[in-house]
Parts: C-alpha cells; sequence; structure tokens
C-alpha cells in the first residue's frame, strides 16, 4: 500500500492517541503541522520502543531486529522511497523542521540501552552512580526533548540544556512510578551509591515488591531523595517555556504540569508505588489540558495583534 504524507500521517496520529497517554494531552495543544510532526516522532519512537521489548525474541534477535528497522530508515533518509508510513511521515517532519538525524539515532540508541547490558538470571541490571543513570536518562528522555523543541522552535541556546534537563525530570519520575515493574524485568534505576547511602539494598526492594508494607525510614528517604532530585530539574521545564515558540509553549506546559502532577501524586501517596501503579486521573489531565487551550486561544489574539501592528 502506498501512503500520501497526509495518509501517513493520519497513521503516526492513531498510534500517538491510543499509545502516548501523557504526551497524547499536550500534543492537542499544537498547531496542525507540529502535532503531526510530535506524532511521526513519537510513532517512531513507539516502534523502536515495541522492537526493543519484545521479550518473545532473544536479546541477540532484537538488536539485529532494531538494526536492519534503523537501516531501512537510514536509506529513507538519504532519499529511498519508503512505503512504511511512519518513515514517510518521519522524513517530512525532518526536512520541515531540520531535525538532525544524528538526535534521530540517539532515539534509538535510547531504546536499546537495556539491550546493551541484558540482566542474567538471578543478577540485575543496575547503574552505579547517578551520574551513569543521567546517561541513561539522556537517551531515553532528554534527547526526546532536544528533537521536540525543534519542531516547537527556539532561537536561544539556553533552550537546549534546559529541555536536556527536562527530560531527567520526566524520566526520574518515570523510575519512580516503575519500581516495581522495572525490577520485576531485573532492572533496578535507583543508582546503587544512592541505595548505600540510604541503608537499602536490592534484597530490601524485592522484599517490599513480595510483600508491600509501610516504608521504613530509611527506605522513604531515598525516595524521597529521588523525588527531590527530579524536582530540582522541574525547574529547566519552567524555565525553558519562555525561550520556545510562543504557539508551542501551551503544549510543553502542559505535558510538564501533567508529568509534575505524577511526581505530586507519587510524593502525596507516600511513595506507595511498590504496592499500586500512581497515575494522574484523567480528569486532572483534562483540567491542565483546557488550561492549555484556553493559553492557546489567548497566544493567537497576541499573534494577530502583532501581525496587525506590521
Amino acid at each position: 500500500m502506498t501512503f500520501s504524507v497526509e495518509e501517513a500521517y493520519r497513521v503516526c496520529r492513531e498510534i500517538a492517541r491510543r499509545e502516548a497517554r501523557n504526551f497524547y494531552y499536550a500534543f492537542v495543544a499544537l498547531p496542525p503541522a507540529k502535532r503531526n510532526a510530535i506524532c511521526a516522532v513519537y510513532a517512531f519512537m513507539r516502534h523502536a520502543d515495541d522492537l526493543s521489548d519484545d521479550e518473545s525474541l532473544s536479546t541477540e534477535q532484537r538488536r539485529a531486529n532494531l538494526s536492519a528497522w534503523l537501516n531501512t530508515w537510514h536509506n529513507v533518509a538519504s532519499g529511498e522511497a519508503a512505503s512504511d508510513p511512519v518513515f514517510i511521515a518521519l522524513a517530512d517532519a525532518q526536512a520541515r523542521f531540520q531535525i538532525p538525524c544524528g538526535l534521530l539515532d540517539q532515539l534509538v540508541q535510547g531504546t536499546a540501552m537495556d539491550l546493551e547490558r541484558p540482566a542474567q538470571s538471578g543478577h540485575y541490571d543496575t547503574y552505579s552512580t547517578f551520574e551513569d543513570l543521567y546517561r541513561y536518562c539522556y537517551l531515553v528522555a532528554s534527547v526526546v526533548g532536544l528533537v521536540c523543541i525543534r519542531i516547537f522552535g527556539y532561537t536561544d541556546s539556553r533552550a537546549e540544556k534546559l529541555a536536556e534537563e527536562t527530560g531527567i525530570a520526566f524520566q526520574l519520575t518515570n523510575i519512580l512510578r516503575d519500581i516495581r515493574e522495572d525490577f520485576e524485568r531485573g532492572r533496578v534505576y535507583l543508582p546503587i551509591e544512592d541505595l548505600a547511602r540510604h541503608s537499602v539494598s536490592i534484597a530490601d526492594i524485592a522484599a517490599l515488591i513480595v510483600k508491600p508494607r509501610s516504608l521504613l525510614p530509611n527506605e522513604y528517604t531515598l525516595l524521597d531523595a529521588e523525588a527531590k532530585r527530579a524536582e530540582h530539574y522541574y525547574k529547566s521545564g519552567y524555565a525553558l517555556l519562555p525561550l520556545i515558540a510562543l504557539d508551542s509553549r501551551p503544549a510543553l506546559k502542559v505535558l510538564i504540569d501533567i508529568y509534575h502532577a505524577l511526581l505530586r501524586r507519587i510524593e502525596h501517596h507516600n511513595y506507595a508505588v511498590f504496592s499500586q501503579r500512581i497515575s494522574v486521573p484523567t480528569a486532572q489531565k483534562l483540567l491542565i489540558l483546557s488550561g492549555g487551550m484556553l493559553q492557546v486561544l489567548l497566544n493567537r489574539l497576541v499573534l494577530a495583534r502583532r501581525g496587525a501592528r506590521k
């Protein structure tokens, strides 16, 4: 089947609507061309994730499949005709918004990081220091932010470091929310140096997962320290807002507000992440989105007045 560019974007929008959860609420607040581009990037990243996470295949086969798929994308990016609607849409978005090929490669590298160090039976994939974890967060989250600001639009180079740190805030929030699920997949993303600092062992985490209970003081302070680290990086997210194009600020603010609300709910529930999956209720997301859409209207008025003065 041959897809037109618009048909390809429609496929990507459907993937984002079905899979993006928190992200999709922010996409709605973008102008159509930027929304299409973000959905194309998301669909590209989603497919890379799916290839990396296919646990029905061996790690070696997943690596091979991901490499072959990425090679196909490289051919498309070099001008070869594409049949995959995600590649068709992404090629258009890349050209339209001048997204560097290297950033898109890094998106895929981020999805493959867990394949580089697969956990062995009886062992857990861990990170020794926060600096090590930061590199992981950069590849799986900050690079997404660096791609997104190319689509949003910015002129101040400070936006790049702030977008990087905003991604760190999002990923640290995900790590706190997903401790149980990650542990069951053989992954512990809390840095080993932090565990040692708070006298918490991997065996302690295992015990909490097998039989959830109220956290001991040292376990609480461990998770609270990680939350405070995330709070620090959320400041970069709010500092980023005035540096991107006016028509994209509401979407970014919606996204930051939803993720920040998730962190606040985790804190409010006293880090009960071992017994439940904490999320932001749909009603609260819609309230945040309504504020974003109101800001879209106000920004359009501002832009219209600027145009009238010229």
